[in-house]
């Protein structure tokens, strides 16, 4: 069985290596049974949990949540990224507390995402969510710096398919500590070009 610190290293290889699939699992079945099939690391699902105790996506508080992530860390070998949501709080010190609690659940990564839930206002002011990112990263430094911090771009999903927007907010996630960018709801090619050349370091001329 391999040690939180083995997975977490394998996660990070994963990244370093190139592209790989990431399937979802739902419960401790689902998570053996993609272990089974031979993927190399899973992720949790926010909705796909939410919607097994008949609540809608969003709706699981925080315990209940980390409880759930770490049956599924613990019924697997593989390396477990944690569909963290908003990080179940607003202000960046009550995201630094939740992601200080999910990285003890041993998760080897973990996402951040900068949508509110809140219609009227989808997704949280760039500064705010910078902060928020930033405090996300100074949990996570602070335990020892080995889980992977996912920046989320949510516009695509909230009504504001805005490229330009997105990747500025990546840019933004990426300098304020994220170690990998993740913007759910991009399809076409163009679209994730633009996402991939904005991530690449300028260079010098």
């Amino acid at each position: 069985m391999p040690t939180i610190a083995d997975k977490r290293r394998a996660f990070r290889k994963l990244h370093e290596a190139g592209c790989f699939v990431i399937p979802n699992p739902w419960d401790i079945g689902s998570a053996r049974y993609l272990q089974h099939l031979g993927f190399k690391a899973l992720a949790t699902t926010s909705a796909g949990f939410a919607f097994t105790r008949a609540l809608p996506d969003g709706g699981v508080p925080r315990d209940m949540m980390l409880a759930h992530i770490r049956e599924i860390v613990e019924a697997t070998d593989l390396p477990v990224n944690a569909d963290f949501g908003e990080g179940f709080a607003h202000d960046p010190a009550g995201v630094a507390e939740s992601v200080r609690l999910c990285g003890e659940t041993g998760v080897a990564g973990l996402s951040v995402e900068d949508a509110t839930g809140d219609v009227a206002q989808p997704l949280f002011d760039l500064d705010t969510a910078v902060q928020r990112m930033r405090a996300a990263r100074g949990a996570i430094d602070k335990a020892g710096g080995d889980v992977l911090l996912v920046g989320r771009c949510e516009c695509f999903l909230v009504g504001r398919p805005d490229i330009a927007e997105t990747v500025a907010r990546l840019k933004a996630y990426s300098n304020a500590g994220a170690d990998c960018l993740y913007a759910p709801g991009i399809r076409t090619r163009e679209e994730i070009a633009a996402v991939v050349e904005g991530r690449r370091p300028s260079r010098s001329m």
